[in-house]
């Protein structure tokens, strides 16, 4: 990709704020990992362990895989836009589907073992970002991708879509913390508050969390960093507005 004429240089500072992201990220699920097997039995399908395939999922999913989904644009940026925003797509449903999984869990697990389902704010703040998930990728792929909206449309919601993108980021993070939170207090109890081995590791995790969160949106919201148009994207966007809706490629 390096011949291109409208090739655009990667910014100073980009390729290290994206490896300090995917290295918190990674960190953060490798933590996960290390909480639920050395201080809740690991995780199972067909066990009481069931409930431990939750957490795991939703910080793979919404938390994870969602913020490299948000940062393709930043990461890929001289190929092709149509690549760019199937790879986009792709890492959404990945994440979808993970977190979906995440949350049968749950519920299956609530149902064997008796209990309510959706009292807490860390259950309602979950569904909603679950729904707003799901929403969100809908609309964003029969706008951008299948069947496609007119560019008007197209250029009147991209706005919505990446402030909603990160809302939902963030609100994912959140609820994430909110879990740790209550996963502890139902565990530990008092005990939480004498620095309990267990309480001091999701502290930490709860704080990468935090700054991967952090870091992703800094990265999102540096207005230097955004994927530049190329050349003939832009030719082709000014060409497309002019004949559709009768507008000067200026206005633009």
């Amino acid at each position: 990709m390096e011949s291109g004429v409208g090739t655009a240089p990667t910014p100073r500072g980009l390729p290290y704020y994206v490896a300090f992201s995917q290295l918190l990220g990674l960190t953060v699920v490798a933590m996960t990992g290390a909480w639920l097997g050395l201080y809740r039995g690991g995780i199972a399908w067909e066990s009481t362990l069931q409930f431990n395939v939750h957490p795991l999922c939703m910080v793979i999913g919404l938390v994870f895989l969602q913020g490299d989904a948000l940062l393709v644009y930043r990461v890929f940026r001289n190929e092709a836009k149509r690549t760019t925003k199937v790879l986009h797509g792709l890492l959404h449903v990945f994440a979808f589907i993970i977190a979906l999984v995440g949350l049968v869990a749950v519920f299956d697990y609530h149902k064997k073992e008796g209990y309510a389902d959706l009292y807490s704010l860390h259950s309602w703040c979950g569904i909603l970002v679950f729904i707003l998930y799901f929403v969100q990728w809908l609309v964003g792929f029969s706008f951008f991708l299948f069947p496609g909206a007119s560019f008007s449309l197209r250029s009147c919601y991209r706005p919505q879509h990446i402030f909603f993108g990160a809302t939902i980021f963030l609100l994912s993070v959140g609820t994430a913390l909110l879990g740790l939170k209550e996963a502890l207090l139902f565990k530990l109890g008092t005990k939480y508050s004498t620095f309990a081995p267990e309480g001091v590791l999701a502290n930490i995790l709860g704080l990468l969390l935090a700054c991967f969160g952090v870091v992703v949106l800094y990265i999102l919201t540096r207005a230097d960093w955004k994927r530049p148009p190329q050349a003939e994207e832009q030719a082709l966007s000014m060409d497309f507005k002019t004949l559709t809706e009768g507008d000067s490629p200026s206005s633009q």
